[in-house]
């Protein structure tokens, strides 16, 4: 064992996605975990100071990897309707992706997901907040037509929740899944946009 290792928070949790990997959310243990890194779990548990806070941690760096470049869509100068289409079509291609290319982890993530629900909470509403800047943006740009800025993001959240939400996973093998979200983008943003727009 080698306490001299320069412990930090992301090394401990880059190693704690390799764990859960290797031996899977039920069997792996923070002593796992402190084993790969080569030192006590004691040290482990000095930066996280529970199995759960941990765990919690995974599950928000790994939501993380999602909203980071969505964020940088959100905030981007091109025109809203154009912004919006990317956002979610970005959004569903990271969900999409992680089923496909790592099935496991993102079943593994799915129950660390249901294991920390103030994590994904705030994810949520990062999500819907940055949904909220791109319709404000096109209200301003006088291309959308919104009352409610708030409501109308959270609804275009739960409007999508089929080729985002991990629940309709197994859907997202359907060979008809492009020609899906491009009519219901397209519907979308029309409803969206101010009538001499459309």
């Amino acid at each position: 064992m080698n306490e001299n290792v320069v412990l930090t928070p992301d090394r401990i949790l880059e190693v704690t996605e390799d764990v859960l990997r290797r031996f899977g959310l039920a069997k792996a243990t923070v002593v796992d975990v402190a084993r790969a890194l080569d030192v006590s779990h004691g040290s482990v548990y000095r930066h996280f100071p529970s199995k759960a806070s941990l765990r919690e941690a995974v599950a928000k760096r790994w939501l993380e990897r999602v909203s980071a470049p969505l964020a940088e869509i959100a905030e981007s100068p091109t025109p809203a309707s154009a912004r919006l289409d990317k956002w979610l079509r970005a959004l569903f291609d990271a969900k999409q992706k992680r089923v496909a290319e790592d099935p496991e982890m993102f079943a593994t993530y799915q129950s660390l997901a249901r294991e920390a629900c103030k994590v994904v909470k705030a994810h949520k509403e990062s999500l819907i907040d940055q949904v909220a800047q791109i319709l404000s943006d096109g209200v301003r740009q006088g291309v959308f037509e919104v009352s409610d800025v708030k409501v109308t993001a959270q609804a275009v959240f739960d409007a999508t929740s089929r080729f985002h939400h991990p629940a309709h996973s197994d859907e997202w093998r359907d060979p008809q899944l492009a020609a899906r979200i491009d009519a219901l983008l397209a519907l979308l943003i029309k409803g969206l946009e101010t009538p001499r727009k459309r």
